[in-house]
């Protein structure tokens, strides 16, 4: 069973060629979840967010995309998330969250892919792997 995506609208450019995937270098999810969007045959934008800023509105459209609130895109649990704040069970609005997210990106809770309009979550790094296309070229050329 493919991992769900979801439909992108709006402010983020989206092609179809393109394989967008926004992750941190400082997880290793968010590594392994990199190298297999890379080992894709399309273009791939990388975009680390512990080394990029991502607006607000980028977050907001992703977690909307998603159909999850701000919040769901962070791990409270990461020990940059507790060390400022706590109790991971606080309650803030979202505009609170997208600053959380702004000022401290390492605590993003998984990698998220962009190819075309669609949107994915990437829990796992082989979750994309499902989303790849098949490469048959090598079949067709053994069969000339």
């Amino acid at each position: 069973m493919l991992p769900q995506s979801h439909i992108l609208m709006g402010i983020i450019a989206n092609n179809d060629n393109e394989i967008r995937i926004y992750y941190s270098s400082e997880t290793s999810i968010g590594k392994q979840a990199y190298a297999y969007v890379v080992s894709s045959e399309k273009k791939v934008l990388g975009i680390d967010v512990s080394k990029t800023k991502v607006p607000g509105s980028h977050w907001a459209e992703m977690a909307e995309a998603l159909n999850v609130g701000i919040e769901k895109l962070i791990n409270r649990e990461h020990p940059d998330f507790v060390k400022h704040y706590g109790n991971k069970n606080i309650d803030l609005d979202q505009h609170d969250w997208l600053r959380i997210l702004e000022n401290h990106p390492e605590t993003l809770a998984f990698p998220i892919v962009l190819m075309g309009k669609k949107v994915i979550k990437i829990k796992s790094p082989s979750d994309f792997v499902k989303y790849m296309e098949p490469n048959t070229r090598h079949i067709e050329d053994s069969n000339q």
